[in-house]
């Protein structure tokens, strides 16, 4: 199991920042889109680092058109020599029509034709194929020598989506080259939707299991001191809570018999009541959703639940020190 960590937005500290997780043994790392840009810190990452894989976890797709992404994706994996995912995501509606200004259609569709799109793009520019992509929601039917790069030595990105729902997760096995397993999620879940989604993913497009790589860094609630490990719960309890409140989540709620929480969480979001939000989340749901214990117990508890299916992780959470962040990452590692 390859193991990842998250990094910060603070460009000024990437460089010492991807230095000190490339000495510690992780082999990669990831940035999310919150409130910067996912991309930029990669940039930093790569010029700084030698053999850290870089990927968005995850960068919006919908904010973009697919010829931006064709040509962030080149330029990053072609200064990484090679060592750079796209990993997109789809957001959600509110957020890409009112908060970006950009179109939202059914967004299974969207994200399958968009990848295509890419996709197309990348043969024009790499193999010489004709570029002539019309669908729905993206049409790309122009490209000269002028708009083409030229360090075209490593090719085009791995391209993994982030999915949920059973339609959006089949698309990732049809299109993507992996999926990023979404942290809220269960095992009962992921056994009943995510991998049998995949699977017929996979099956559509004639690809087999192999190569198809599964990321998944479930929640971990963990500390030194009886102190840190309840802020630990509470933090994780608040975060749970917070995605429960999603209407297009229900179903993993529903499946270890908490969907009528749902709307109870989305009526409380709406009253920006997030705090409270996390009071309604039990230790027994917490157990479902991740992983608790001292920190030597952390790695063998995600090995025994998710090893079987589980490609790259996360150790991005808090323990006590170097020493033992440093034994969880060997451990999983090894596992």
């Amino acid at each position: 199991m390859k193991v990842d960590a998250s990094i910060g937005p603070q460009l000024n500290k990437i460089p010492d920042t991807v230095r000190k997780m490339e000495a510690a043994g992780y082999d990669g790392i990831r940035t999310a889109e919150m409130n910067h840009d996912p991309f930029f810190p990669l940039l930093l990452a790569a010029e700084h680092s030698e053999k850290l894989e870089l990927a968005t976890s995850i960068a919006v797709a919908f904010a973009r058109s697919p010829m931006n992404l064709a040509n962030i994706g080149h330029d990053l994996n072609a200064y990484s020599k090679g060592r750079f995912t796209l990993g997109l995501g789809s957001q959600i509606k509110p957020h890409i029509t009112k908060r970006f200004s950009m179109q939202w259609g059914a967004p299974a569709q969207q994200m399958r034709e968009l990848v295509l799109a890419m996709r197309a793009i990348w043969a024009n520019w790499y193999h010489g194929e004709p570029l002539e992509f019309v669908g729905k929601y993206y049409r790309h039917t122009l490209m000269t020598p002028a708009f083409t790069p030229e360090d075209k030595d490593h090719g085009a990105p791995r391209v993994v989506l982030a999915a949920v729902g059973p339609r959006m997760t089949q698309v990732a096995g049809e299109v993507a080259d992996g999926m990023i397993i979404h942290p809220f999620s269960t095992l009962p879940y992921i056994n009943s939707v995510t991998i049998p989604a995949i699977e017929a993913g996979l099956a559509k497009a004639g690809k087999s299991r192999e190569g198809f790589e599964l990321s998944y860094s479930c929640f971990v609630v963990t500390g030194r001191t009886e102190e840190e490990f309840e802020v630990s719960k509470k933090a994780v309890k608040e975060r749970i809570a917070f995605y429960g409140s999603t209407p297009a989540y229900k179903g993993v709620l529903e499946s270890i018999g908490c969907g009528d929480l749902q709307g109870d969480l989305n009526a409380m979001s709406k009253q920006g009541r997030w705090k409270e939000m996390g009071e309604l989340i039990t230790d027994e749901m917490l157990n479902e959703f991740g992983v608790m214990g001292e920190p030597q117990d952390i790695a063998p508890q995600m090995l025994e639940r998710y090893g079987s299916f589980v490609d790259r992780t996360s150790a991005s959470f808090s323990v006590a020190d170097d020493e033992e962040h440093g034994k969880i990452i060997q451990a999983l590692r090894a596992g």
